[in-house]
């Protein structure tokens, strides 16, 4: 007589998502700190979490493209997990007490790059799950046929979602704090050059190299 067998069931989970979600974690928590930094492009000046963001936006779309629209909205709703956890564990690295044989100026610096307020932090979170979630929804609503105007799709998607980004954290993060009028100009501008330059070979070479990963076996 034969009996069950005991062994543990396995996830048949496609090796792109896999790889592509792990990417997108990590993205999601380096795009903040990235932020503390203001880059030049020719005349524009935007925050360099952009570039982390833009990845983000890429690799939520070829996820969509990979493995449909609910995946990849799931996909944005797990990267709030990461997102929290880093800024919860944040907030307790700067509240334990420093090492007395850490550098003042080392100290200083680390205080002034990692320190925000909760009504920044708070904008963040808001954008981006709006944001991705948005960008997801328009890529895939344009959709006709698979793999038709891809390039097109990704252009129109990430153009719209980072305008929705960047009024969302500017609006909630600093109005009535100082004008925010040519702050909000200046970034979207630099944001919407930089969706149409790099987002739609970004998603090519997302989604050729999820193809290429579920075929090796």
């Amino acid at each position: 007589m034969t009996t069950p067998s005991s062994a543990p069931a396995t996830i048949n989970m496609p090796r792109s998502l896999f790889l592509l979600s792990i990417f997108y974690g990590g993205m999601v928590c380096i795009a903040g700190v990235l932020g503390n930094k203001q880059v030049a492009i020719g005349p524009l000046a935007v925050e360099a979490g952009i570039f982390a963001f833009l990845l983000l936006v890429a690799v939520s779309s070829a996820v969509a493209e990979l493995h449909g629209r609910s995946v990849a909205n799931r996909l944005v709703q797990f990267g709030f997990i990461p997102l929290v956890t880093s800024i919860v564990l944040l907030l307790v690295v700067l509240a334990v007490p420093p090492s007395e044989s850490m550098e003042p100026e080392r100290l200083a610096a680390f205080d002034l790059m990692m320190r925000a307020t909760p009504r920044i932090w708070g904008a963040g979170i808001l954008a981006y799950g709006i944001s991705q979630t948005l960008n997801v929804t328009i890529f895939d609503w344009l959709k006709r046929g698979e793999g038709k105007l891809l390039w097109l799709r990704a252009a129109i998607a990430s153009v719209l979602s980072q305008i929705v980004d960047t009024l969302i954290f500017i609006s909630v993060a600093f109005y009535g704090v100082f004008p925010i009028g040519e702050l909000v100009v200046g970034q979207m501008l630099a944001k919407v050059v930089l969706s149409i330059v790099l987002v739609p070979p970004l998603i090519y070479a997302f989604v050729g190299l999820g193809r290429w990963l579920d075929r090796v076996r």
